[in-house]
């Protein structure tokens, strides 16, 4: 047993030498244009997806009406369209050149099916090693929660947040 043990306590040490010199020696890539470490993806989606199921809240404190989605959209595209990208219009140089690659949340698989209290807490709290902001300290809880909406209703938007985030930035 004891050999047992003093093998698995080697091999710990071995395993960490090697991830220290995997990190030491630059072997590990850090340029946005880099393929991902390994595992990488796997550890932050588990980690990101645990911390949001525990913390993120279920209720929306307010309501998901015309001038609610109307101010989301106009916070959306002064605080977030440079990144995450508008209704229709083509992804900007900053968002091609991020790693993790922004989601463009008016193409493809957006966030309207996420709920809204998922997206209130990536926006209000960030997400780490993804340039993704946390905005807890710029913007107000309302804010927060509009913009949250807005995106969870972008495929039902009223015309007037539909026409904030059709328009293309300046």
């Amino acid at each position: 047993m004891k050999k047992l043990l003093l093998g698995f306590v080697i091999c710990l040490v071995f395993m960490l030498l090697g991830a220290l010199a995997y990190f030491g020696l630059g072997l590990a890539p850090v340029a946005t244009s880099a393929p991902p470490m390994p595992f990488e993806q796997l550890v932050a989606g588990m980690a990101l997806h645990a911390r949001i199921s525990k913390e993120a809240p279920s209720q929306a404190p307010i309501p998901a009406d015309e001038p609610n989605l109307l101010a989301g959209a106009r916070i959306y595209r002064e605080q977030c369209s440079v990144c995450h990208g508008l209704s229709g219009q083509p992804e900007t140089g900053i968002a091609k050149g991020m790693f993790p690659h922004p989601p463009q949340l008016f193409t493809g698989h957006g966030v309207t099916d996420d709920p809204p209290g998922e997206t209130y807490w990536k926006a209000a709290n960030g997400i780490r090693l993804t340039g993704m902001p946390g905005f807890k300290g710029s913007l107000s809880d309302t804010q927060l929660w509009q913009v949250s909406l807005m995106l969870a209703n972008a495929d039902k938007l009223p015309a007037a947040a539909k026409a904030a985030v059709g328009e293309p930035l300046k």
